[in-house]
C-alpha cells in the first residue's frame, strides 16, 4: 500500500485547541506539549475527539509505561505488531523505545520478522503471531508462557498486542505519517 501524501486527520490546529481538549490530553502530555506541535501527529489527531482521547490515552499510557512486562519483551511484541500491521508511525516510535529497552538493531529487525535468539523472546513473538492470526493463543503457547510469565504478565502481553494492533489500525486509517527517528515521541 503506497504511503499517503497527507494525513486524513491532521493534528488539530492550535487555534482550535480549547480547555476541554487540553484536559483530555493531560494524562499523556505535560502542559507545555498540549498544543499541535508538542502533541505530534498521532495525539494531535486524537485531539479532534477529546471524549475518546480522555478515555483511551490513560489506558494506552498504562500499557506503555506501567505494564508488568519487562520493557524489552513489550517492545519486541510491539515491533512485531507494527511490522505485521505495516504501521510506519508505530514502527518509528518503537524502534527508539526498543533501543532504550536494550534491543540492538539486529534484534529489532529479528523481532519484526518474528524471530529472536532467546527462546523466551521467541515464544513471545510466536504468541504475537497467534494473537494476530487467530485472536487467541493455543493451549501449548499459553502453557509455555506460564513457565516464564505470571498471570498479570500474560494478561499484559495479550493487552499489549491488542492495544498496538488497535493503534496501528488507527494510525494507518487516519494517515498518521511515520516520524523521523530523531523526532520520535513515546506513543
Amino acid at each position: 500500500m503506497p504511503p499517503r501524501p497527507s494525513p486524513r486527520l491532521p493534528p488539530l490546529p492550535d487555534d482550535q485547541w480549547d480547555d476541554r481538549t487540553r484536559q483530555a490530553l493531560s494524562s499523556l502530555l505535560p502542559r507545555r506539549l498540549r498544543n499541535e506541535r508538542g502533541a505530534g501527529p498521532a495525539v494531535g489527531a486524537l485531539a479532534r475527539h477529546p471524549d475518546l482521547a480522555e478515555l483511551f490515552l490513560p489506558f494506552s499510557t498504562f500499557m506503555l509505561f506501567k505494564s508488568s512486562l519487562p520493557p524489552r519483551i513489550r517492545e519486541q511484541a510491539t515491533l512485531r505488531v507494527a511490522r505485521r500491521r505495516d504501521c510506519a508511525y508505530e514502527w518509528a516510535h518503537h524502534v527508539k523505545l526498543g533501543r532504550e529497552a536494550g534491543l540492538s538493531d539486529a534484534e529489532i529487525e529479528a523481532a519484526a520478522e518474528g524471530k529472536a535468539a532467546d527462546p523466551v523472546e521467541s515464544l513471545v513473538l510466536t504468541a504475537v503471531d497467534e494473537l494476530e492470526d487467530h485472536s487467541t493463543l493455543s493451549d501449548a503457547t499459553w502453557d509455555a508462557l506460564a513457565e516464564h510469565f505470571d498471570e498479570r504478565q500474560r494478561m499484559d502481553l495479550v493487552f499489549t498486542v491488542g492495544t498496538y494492533a488497535l493503534l496501528a489500525m488507527v494510525f494507518n486509517a487516519f494517515g498518521v505519517p511515520g516520524a523521523p527517528e530523531g523526532d520520535a515521541r513515546d506513543n
